[in-house]
């Protein structure tokens, strides 16, 4: 079956670093985005490491439905903030 015109068969890339401008090159949903200004880079990095860290926190806490409900939540407000960010 050929895929669609439209599906990146292409990509080999498996890692690029968020604040790039080739953030692009592993995302087969949203293939255009605009350049981030060097302030929402920053933002963008400094969203993500307090996620990270808030996470770590919940983590340390142990384990149970309740924390993972909260780890969920913490990286969707994450999530939700970066596509703030990144619009």
């Amino acid at each position: 079956m050929k895929p669609p015109p439209t599906q990146r068969m292409d990509i080999t890339v498996t890692h690029v670093d968020s604040a790039s401008d080739n953030r692009t090159a592993n995302n087969s949903v949203r293939h255009a985005y605009r350049v981030l200004t060097d302030s929402e880079k920053a933002a963008m990095v400094a969203i993500k490491d307090l996620g990270t860290l808030f996470v770590s926190s919940i983590e340390a806490l142990g384990a149970g439905r309740e924390l993972s409900i909260a780890k969920t939540k913490v990286e969707e407000a994450v999530m939700w903030t970066v596509k703030a960010i990144t619009a």
